[in-house]
């Protein structure tokens, strides 16, 4: 079997809060880290990762965050990261929303400069804020296009808000230039991928593995080439599916649909993109060609710039054997 970390990727479904390795959130929450990425339902789960967010007080912890994030992408052989957060969250740390994003922008360029993987922001709607929040925030978005944010993404419960009430925030992104990336299919079913692709024009869904339960939704990603931003264990330990011999990767990629593979959470369900790569391998059954395809796919998707994406899928191309 050839060596994962050989093999050149993209980080495209990345929540950079949850990048915390569990050493630097013992160091900032003055308590151990946590053992146990058991969640008796989402609302569990958005719980710990608000948490995770109160520990991020300063631009300090902020920079050192994005920083690691970056480097443990570069040990997972990522060559591209867009990293997904709500900078509004931090506005009292930088006293504005457009400052927060420039900081973040700023901190992200220095750590891609410094281990060599191209990095970019997306700036992520939490639909619980409602429309007018969302417009916001993809204005503040759309103003720094081209200046580190590369995309537009809307997460958070997905049950109860619906992407057609985030149509103009997604329609202010899209004329900037802007990649959609907003979350769909994972709690709610495949009328949700398809408002996400049909009202908010989503160039990637993140998730969107119950597009599944729809064959003619399957059969129509398929013929438009929307990718899904799939992440294997977090559908697992958030219920999406099962098992992970249940999960969805396998048959939405052998239906011609193009899938990027992902981590979601690092610091709250335990694994790195690598490993997601070893779960689809291990767990999933994707042989080597199938791998190969989904790195492929998610550089093709990236907002990286055309030199990048080049040299990683020559590299992909010849993506060497293990030694015997």
């Amino acid at each position: 079997m050839r060596d994962l970390r050989a093999l050149p990727k993209a980080h495209l479904h990345i929540h950079l809060e949850a990048t915390m390795r569990p050493a630097t959130m013992a160091e900032f929450s003055g308590r151990p880290a946590r053992s146990s990425f058991e969640y008796t339902g989402f609302t569990e789960f958005v719980t710990a990762y608000y948490g995770l967010t109160t520990l991020l007080d300063s631009p300090a912890r902020l920079a050192r965050l994005i920083e690691e994030a970056v480097e443990d992408a570069a040990a997972d052989g990522v060559v591209a990261i867009e990293l997904a957060t709500t900078p509004s969250w931090y506005t009292p740390v930088f006293g504005s929303l457009d400052a927060a994003i420039e900081a973040l922008c700023g901190f992200a360029a220095d750590a891609a400069a410094k281990h060599g993987v191209w990095t970019g922001v997306i700036v992520a709607i939490d639909r619980t804020a409602g429309p007018d929040a969302a417009l916001e925030l993809a204005s503040a978005a759309a103003r720094h296009a081209g200046r580190g944010v590369v995309g537009l993404g809307l997460h958070a419960e997905e049950r109860g808000f619906p992407a057609r009430d985030f149509q103009k925030a997604f329609v202010t992104a899209r004329d900037a230039g802007l990649l959609a990336v907003p979350h769909a299919g994972e709690l709610v079913g495949p009328e949700s991928v398809r408002e996400a692709v049909t009202l908010l024009g989503a160039d990637r869904v993140q998730h969107g593995v119950r597009s599944v339960e729809d064959p003619a939704l399957v059969a129509e990603l398929a013929a438009t080439g929307t990718v899904l931003d799939v992440c294997p264990t977090s559908n697992l330990l958030l219920g999406v599916v099962p098992s992970l011999a249940a999960h969805p990767l396998p048959a939405l990629l052998a239906a011609g649909v193009r899938c990027s593979i992902n981590a979601d959470d690092p610091t709250l369900f335990g694994v790195g993109v690598r490993h997601e790569y070893e779960v689809a391998r291990h767990d999933l059954g994707l042989d080597d060609t199938l791998l190969a395809a989904c790195a492929r796919t998610s550089v093709q998707a990236s907002a990286a710039p055309a030199t990048v994406k080049e040299t990683a899928l020559a590299a992909i191309d010849l993506w060497p054997p293990s030694p015997a």
